[in-house]
């Protein structure tokens, strides 16, 4: 079989502006960023205000192994499928992060047959919008650095007569605002900036500091969550950026930089139209990761999906304990809007993985067994697969099974598979079928389709695990237990101290988001299957005030991820045509 980006190049793709009037977009809504991609204006909402909605389907996963299960793929795949079947269809992803792209994954756009093209487009910057993400964030930064330098130099009281503007008295020990960067680079996680030569301090006041990577910025969150260009607008405002002397929230509002920041994304607003392989619709919009944020695109791109097609098809990050959940239980909220149904991806060497059974980590090589059949490990993987569509069913959405398959799967193996879900007991409608997006494109996935449309005929009774007028610490309780199957949540010290200090200033009507490994249903990467009655260590508690949640940061979550040993760019080049070549 050809490589990913061999079949992408050798597919004829259609003009964009003809994909556009294929999905009801008028030219005038269309902002064309060469043939192949454009924006979308979100003013569309306007005039598709009385219009119906499709059916929203959320792409979640079992628990991730370094094999990758495909949800994108799955994702892609599933969008023809329905297309195949006569369906009105559009899919909406997010935009890659350069991070992953040059690190462990080298692409996020599917693969095989199921692609979202142009491929290197979509994973190389796109329209920018990562890149204004990265501008805000770090203007912010700079604002904040400049404000302390000048106050510090001048004293509060001269400064406020030089510049009419009051003093924030900015603590320098209690920033919570870092730099960003579009890549993975561990030696910038802890700084030192402001250094001067001796005598002078002409380069700022001196002070710990560190970089994140642009996806963890509360930015991207708040591109992902916000309805609108003033809702965006009015959330960076509210970013808390540090504290004052007192004790209080410094805000981008207080800078006065906040409305920079907002022209700085002004046109990230808009979702990215491109096409599949097979020319379904698809908007590709915001880059939040899944385990340092809630891990989905927009809200505004699913809103103008929904308004131009009788189904949407999108996918929440890593497994159902981290994307879906937080689909559920922040963007959901957030956009009074849930999903009508929920597409488990599992693949037989996935749940053989998590069986506990076989010691896999990224970068080693993959031990043949795991490709041979083998009952034992499959049926004690099972457990995972049964956790996470009974995780999906808490939300009261009906739930279809999608069997990912693979070259080396067999016949015995699956059928096992497949009778062993129509053997248990799950609480809510629960449909299997095996896809073949990889090798055979919206075809391979028709089966799966069909399975959606039925499922989607079943009336959702979405519920979330908890209420925005909870309590923090009962959200927090209740995705470690209810979400995950926890026993207790043990706070650190700091943790409890943030608690009450967020509590105190009025912000105990946030979301959760749980930053933890995705390696396990646990905190334990190293703990697989369906484990029950763990603790959840929370050493950190950050406040996202513009984004609207609180993120706990669980075990060791880093927010600036760093490069292997044998990093993906590695494989990144460009041939003697100018062709990219690398990508996967």
């Amino acid at each position: 079989m050809k490589s990913d980006i061999d079949i992408c190049r050798d597919t004829r793709l259609t003009p964009i502006e003809h994909i556009a009037e294929q999905a009801g977009i008028q030219q005038q809504e269309l902002t064309p960023q060469g043939t192949l991609k454009a924006k979308v204006k979100p003013a569309i909402l306007k005039r598709l205000a009385e219009k119906a909605e499709g059916k929203l389907v959320v792409v979640t996963a079992i628990t991730p192994t370094p094999l990758g299960e495909g949800k994108t793929v799955t994702t892609i795949g599933l969008a023809q499928g329905l297309a195949k079947i006569n369906r009105s269809v559009m899919a909406c992803i997010r935009q890659p992060s350069m991070g992953p792209v040059f690190g462990v994954k080298g692409g996020a756009a599917g693969g095989g047959y199921s692609q979202v093209a142009p491929m290197e487009k979509l994973n190389l910057h796109l329209t920018g919008d990562i890149h204004a993400v990265t501008a805000a964030h770090n203007l912010a930064a700079a604002a904040l650095d400049a404000r302390l330098y000048h106050e510090s130099r001048l004293g509060y009281d001269e400064f406020t007569a030089k510049t009419g503007l009051p003093a924030l008295r900015i603590d320098i020990n209690n920033i919570c605002w870092k730099r960003v960067m579009d890549h993975n680079d561990r030696a910038l996680r802890m700084i030192t900036i402001g250094q001067n030569e001796p005598g002078k301090t002409i380069n700022g006041l001196e002070r710990h500091d560190g970089f994140d990577i642009t996806a963890a910025s509360e930015l991207m969150a708040i591109l992902a969550l916000a309805d609108n260009l003033h809702d965006m607008r009015q959330r960076i405002g509210h970013i808390v950026v540090a504290y004052d002397l007192d004790g209080k929230p410094v805000t981008t509002e207080d800078l006065k930089v906040a409305g920079a920041m907002a022209v700085t994304m002004c046109e990230a607003i808009e979702p990215t139209l491109m096409q599949t392989l097979e020319g379904v619709p698809t908007l590709i919009h915001a880059g939040p990761f899944a385990n340092i944020a809630h891990g989905n695109s927009s809200i505004i791109a699913d809103k103008i999906a929904l308004k131009l097609s009788d189904f949407v098809v999108t996918e929440g990050g890593f497994g159902s304990d981290m994307g879906f959940e937080k689909a559920c239980n922040i963007k959901a909220q957030q956009a009074n809007r849930g999903p009508d149904c929920a597409v488990v991806v599992a693949t037989l060497r996935g749940l053989k993985a998590n069986s506990g059974l076989y010691d896999l980590r990224p970068g080693q090589a993959l031990p043949a067994a795991i490709f041979d059949e083998d009952n034992a490990a499959l049926i004690a993987g099972f457990d995972n697969l049964k956790w996470h569509i009974n995780n999906a069913a808490h939300y009261g959405v009906p739930v279809v099974v999608a069997i990912n398959r693979f070259p080396q799967d067999t016949d015995a193996e699956l059928e096992l598979l497949q009778t062993m879900i129509n053997n248990a007991a799950f609480t809510t409608h629960v449909d299997v079928a095996i896809s073949e997006a990889f090798g055979k494109g919206g075809e391979g996935a028709i089966a799966l389709a069909e399975c959606v449309v039925k499922a989607c005929q079943h009336q959702a009774n979405f519920t979330p695990l908890y209420q925005l007028s909870q309590p923090l610490e009962e959200k927090i309780m209740t995705v470690a237990e209810a979400g995950y199957g926890a026993s207790h949540v043990e706070l650190s010290p700091l943790a409890q101290q943030q608690l009450a200090q967020f509590k105190a200033q009025g912000y105990d009507d946030l979301a959760i988001c749980m930053a933890k490994t995705p390696l396990s249903i646990s905190t334990d990467p190293s703990i697989k299957g369906a484990p029950t009655g763990f603790t959840v260590p929370i050493r950190e508690l950050k406040l996202c005030a513009g984004a609207g949640f609180i993120y706990a940061l669980c075990g060791n979550v880093m927010t600036m991820p760093g490069l292997p040993e044998k990093p993906a760019f590695m494989s990144l080049d460009i041939d003697e045509s100018g062709n990219i070549i690398g990508l996967s």
